[in-house]
């Protein structure tokens, strides 16, 4: 016979329950209670929140606009949109004459296009002519200032360097650099400059102004052109122009330089009222363009030669071309039409350029 199990009290019962479930501090506080927030039975994983902070680049790209460099493109692009928005029908009606489409004289050309496609066909590609002429003004005028700013500059220290000097014998060569016009290296560099970052560009812009039927838009030209030609027919005629490029813009960068130079020291002013800068642009583009003109010929044979099935190997078979087909004169066909859009033209950009330039950096205190 088992012995019996001693039978418990209920106060002894509800004595050992509570010191079951008491806290860490036993009978002394009785029963803990937790919140369900705290589950100390459950381990606790900390949760991380990343936090991205982007920096506030306001100031940069405040201080960035107001720099002299950024001023200068600024106002190039603005002067170049500008210009092209008022003479476009004169550079449809050059670039027709230039490579022989249709009438041979300005007027005739002029009445020609408005009979065949409108009034619209004097704008006709005008719209990839904006796109070009936008950057390619910034880059051009931009690069002029700034490699003609660097040019004086080093001119500057090279000459409180004393030069460079060899001796040979009895012969001393001082090595200076002071001869070379910062002007006219600004301004080759300049042309040579935008002309590589904007070509493309411009071989789309002729083909949609000579041959809209073939080209309707910006689109199908790309397309046409990247099938017949690949990546290399967006650069057709790159030789000729970028050869053409040193004479043209070489003088017209000086030419306008030197004659304000002179001009405001013989009048002894500090600068050009707005009527003077269109003259003197007027006069700079009209001495480039007809030095350079047989070149410009050349180029736009080879840009466009492959819409009549024949294309020139290379700028001198461009020229022996012209000349056989029309003389020598064949070289300056169109230069009529094209002074009569060079010259405005480069009046109106200079007189663009330097008011957005008294807008953007005069007021700014930067020049």
């Amino acid at each position: 016979m088992s012995p019996k199990t001693p039978s418990l009290s209920l106060s002894q019962s509800q004595s050992l329950k509570k010191k079951k479930y008491s806290g860490v501090f036993g009978d002394m506080y009785g029963l803990m209670v937790l919140p369900k927030e705290l589950d100390l039975e459950k381990e606790t994983k900390p949760t991380f929140e990343p936090k991205f902070q982007v920096p506030d680049l306001s100031h940069v790209v405040t201080d960035l606009i107001r720099t002299r460099e950024v001023g200068e493109f600024l106002s190039g692009a603005l002067a170049g949109a500008m210009t092209k928005a008022v003479l476009a029908p004169l550079e449809t009606i050059r670039t027709r004459m230039v490579v022989g489409v249709g009438s041979k004289n300005i007027s005739g050309s002029f009445f020609e296009v408005i009979e065949q496609q409108g009034w619209q066909g004097l704008w006709a590609g005008n719209g990839i002519n904006m796109l070009r002429i936008i950057p390619t003004q910034a880059i051009e005028l931009g690069t002029f200032e700034c490699v003609k700013r660097a040019m004086t500059s080093a001119q500057e220290k090279w000459k409180q360097a004393d030069c460079l000097k060899v001796q040979i014998g009895n012969i001393s060569l001082n090595l200076s650099i002071s001869w070379v016009s910062p002007v006219a290296v600004a301004g080759a560099a300049a042309g040579i400059v935008s002309t590589l970052a904007c070509h493309p560009l411009e071989v789309l812009k002729d083909r949609l102004t000579v041959s809209p039927e073939a080209y309707p838009s910006l689109s199908i030209a790309i397309s046409k052109i990247h099938k017949d030609g690949g990546i290399g027919a967006f650069y057709s005629g790159l030789s000729p122009t970028l050869i053409g490029m040193l004479p043209y813009s070489t003088c017209y960068y000086f030419m306008y330089e030197t004659m304000k130079k002179s001009y405001c020291e013989s009048k002894k002013k500090k600068a050009l009222n707005r009527p003077e800068m269109l003259l003197l642009g007027a006069l700079s583009g009209f001495t480039a363009s007809t030095i350079s003109f047989p070149l410009e010929v050349a180029r736009k044979r080879l840009m466009v030669g492959a819409l009549h099935g024949k294309c020139p190997s290379n700028m001198v078979a461009a020229l022996s071309e012209v000349i056989r087909e029309r003389g020598v004169l064949g070289l300056y066909r169109g230069w009529g039409a094209s002074c009569l859009k060079v010259m405005p033209s480069s009046g109106i950009t200079w007189m663009f350029y330097e008011a957005w330039k008294d807008i953007l950096l005069v007021q700014k205190h930067v020049l």
